[in-house]
Formats: structure tokens, sequence, C-alpha cells
């Protein structure tokens, strides 16, 4: 079986669209598990609506850790809750993660329509790819054996921001996990942090973080100011 894990809080604008396009997905062989942060909308209505199972939750990382304390899957699949997935897209991921042998994997990542944002998706797409050997990505989606997440101890809840791509690069070190960016459809994201931050503020952001953890590890500090509530009320979702 395969957990689905989705960390959230104050979802209601995304968290249908993910649903039902993993309730169309020919894979049927899952369950999902919503990890609520203290919603005070309709997330939690929507989630037992598509028969999830709910935990308590907290920031992305707390969220996912709590959702896999429950999780019956032997293999993990942490989703952000504003992607959207394309067609076929839990059998092509599983299909691929089986065939080339690995231990934890992330996939391609697109802008729903703006097309300044699809290109900033498509440079992360190809670093990721380039550098998927020595340095591992995985945002927005994470495939992982059970028994590597528990090797590891799963996410590490005092980092602040990047916690995913650090998980995939501990898998790496520390459990020696095969680690592999998919050559699958991407999945689509909402745009919602370019909107909330700004666009050129996010990049740099997110770039002078991935220079700060290859230099000095994980970023435990609030430097980055990362905040898990990226809902924007009355923004039309680009």
């Amino acid at each position: 079986m395969l957990s689905i894990i989705i960390p959230t809080l104050n979802e209601e604008k995304y968290l249908f669209a993910l649903l039902e396009t993993i309730k169309k997905q020919n894979f049927k062989d899952y369950e999902i598990i919503v990890a609520d942060a203290g919603s005070k909308d309709k997330t939690i209505e929507i989630a037992k609506n598509y028969g999830c199972k709910i935990t308590s939750g907290g920031l992305p990382a707390k969220g996912r850790n709590e959702g896999a304390k429950i999780a019956k899957g032997d293999l993990l699949l942490f989703l952000d809750a504003d992607i959207i997935l394309p067609q076929n897209f839990l059998e092509n991921l599983l299909n691929e993660f089986k065939k080339r042998n690995l231990d934890i994997a992330s996939s391609p990542i697109l802008a729903n329509e703006r097309r300044m944002d699809k290109l900033v998706y498509r440079f992360y797409n190809l670093w990721s790819r380039l550098t998927q050997r020595f340095l591992p990505h995985a945002a927005d989606v994470i495939l992982v054996k059970k028994k590597i997440y528990q090797i590891i101890g799963g996410f590490e809840e005092e980092i602040k921001l990047a916690e995913d791509h650090f998980f995939a690069r501990k898998a790496k070190k520390t459990a020696k996990a095969r680690y592999g960016f998919l050559n699958i459809a991407p999945v689509f994201t909402s745009s919602r942090r370019f909107e909330k931050d700004g666009r050129i503020r996010t990049c740099a952001k997110y770039i002078l973080a991935e220079a700060y953890m290859v230099f000095f590890g994980s970023i435990k500090s609030n430097t980055f100011e990362y905040k898990f509530d990226h809902y924007t009320k009355n923004k039309k979702d680009i």
C-alpha cells in the first residue's frame, strides 16, 4: 500500500483539487492522511468528504512526521496541498521508482499558468536533474520507503526552511539511500508563494538557502522568514 501524507493549514482553496486528481488516478492501492495544523476553514471537512484519515500536524516537517506515525503503507508519498497530479501520475511514479530500484525520489514541478513562474520551475527541474547524484532535491513530491524514513528518524522539525531537501540529502548520506529525480510528467503547483512574497524575493531566498545548505548545513534559524500558511484570500490563483 501507498500512504499519501499531506500537511495542511487553511487549504480549502487547494486541497479539493489535489484530492480530486488523486481520486481520478488509475492506481487505487493507497490511503490518504491529512495532518492538519489547526485550520479555521473547510480543510478538515473537505478531507473527510474524500475519506482521508485526519491527524494533528504543525509546520510541514511535523505534519509529515505525524502523518507517517499512522501510515500503514511500506511506501510514503508526501505531497504539498497546493499541487495537482497529472493523469496516471501515481502509476508512473511507482513504476519508475521500482524500475530504477530507488529508495527515495522526487518529481518535476511546473507552475499552473504564468510563463515566468513556469520558467523558474523549469530551471529548478533542470538543476535537480543535473545534481541528483550528489545533491538531492525534494520539493512538493517526496516518495520514500518507510524503512529509509525510519532509519533517518523522519523530518527534522527544528529546521525552518528546506527541510524537504535536507531530508533527501540526509537519506542519501546517512542511510545510503538511492535517490532519483524521476523522468515523469510534472505535477502542477500554485504560485501562491510568488504572489505572497514577490517573485524576485522568493527566488533570491531559495537561491541563498541552497547556498547556505551547501556550505553550512540545515537552516535552523528564522533568517529566511519562512511561513507555512501562504493561503491568500481574494487573489486569483495563478
